[in-house]
């Protein structure tokens, strides 16, 4: 009776879903782009290493919402280490798991095996975890946690980039030569922290642009590297075109000229790249 009410705990914790385990060792870590890595990071509470030392797979009347092909486990594991996480986690952990049948349409056999687990804990329950999302238990290899933990070190920094949430506003002015002008793009936080996009196009010159992280809007500010925090917050977040109800130019030309250079910002940027998560 105790162990049908802890899988009813779990059932029916408060948040998150039950994540897809990747089941094949050579398709668990390569799959996951930088977008996928940072996106997974950044919603979890905790990432765990931890070796899976029992499961139970689910009867079909307590595993609601399961794609075809997929089995929902009881997992009990036994921590190796807390990778990342303001808040302890105790050697035992219990969560849920939604995993692919293999080609006989069995269930795999996870035990022994070890993993990453980007969770929250279940307040109230010790030892008990709420994974983030699909994709959110991983096969542990080093060269994972090798590309995990730069980003959790970014993401923890104290000049971490913020949360970008939209766009404020976009403002196009002409210069005084013909075909120089130059675009600000003000940017919403979901901390409030100022950050904008500068582009500039002067006569004979391809045009340049930059993002300022802060209060001053720095004409020499350059576009962020690939694949880092500043370049996920905005390739992950913006748009693919500029808003018209937030691009406030004063004319038709001046309009046009604002678009085309957040087109501009949003080609350099490339796409987001995500494979396995949503943000």
């Amino acid at each position: 009776m105790k162990f049908n009410h802890l899988i009813i705990a779990l059932l029916c914790a408060p948040t998150g879903v039950p994540a897809l385990a990747q089941t094949e060792p050579a398709a668990a870590a390569p799959q996951a782009s930088y977008a996928d890595i940072v996106t997974l990071a950044d919603q979890a509470e905790l990432v765990v290493r931890a070796q899976i030392r029992r499961q139970i797979e689910l009867e079909p009347g307590r595993s609601a919402g399961v794609a075809p092909g997929f089995a929902r486990l009881f997992i009990e594991a036994q921590t190796i280490s807390l990778v990342s996480g303001a808040s302890g986690v105790g050697e035992q952990l219990r969560y849920l798991v939604d995993v692919p049948l293999d080609s006989r349409g069995k269930v795999p056999k996870l035990k022994k095996l070890e993993v990453l687990l980007f969770a929250r804990t279940v307040p109230g329950r010790p030892g008990e975890l709420q994974l983030t999302g699909e994709s959110a238990q991983f096969i542990y290899t080093p060269a994972f946690e090798a590309r995990l933990r730069p980003v959790l070190a970014a993401l923890a920094a104290p000049d971490s980039p913020p949360v970008v949430t939209g766009i404020s506003d976009a403002l196009s002015v002409p210069g005084n030569l013909a075909g120089e002008s130059e675009t600000q793009i003000f940017l919403a936080t979901e901390s409030g922290s100022p950050v904008s996009i500068t582009v500039l196009r002067r006569p004979g010159r391809p045009p340049t642009w930059g993002v300022s992280w802060g209060e001053i809007i720095d004409q020499s500010a350059r576009p962020p590297a690939p694949e880092s925090i500043e370049w996920y917050r905005l390739a992950c977040t913006l748009p693919p075109r500029l808003p018209a109800d937030t691009n406030l130019s004063q004319d038709g030309a001046a309009k046009a000229q604002a678009a085309r250079d957040y087109a501009l910002v949003m080609g350099a940027l490339g796409p987001c790249g995500r494979t396995l998560t949503t943000g």
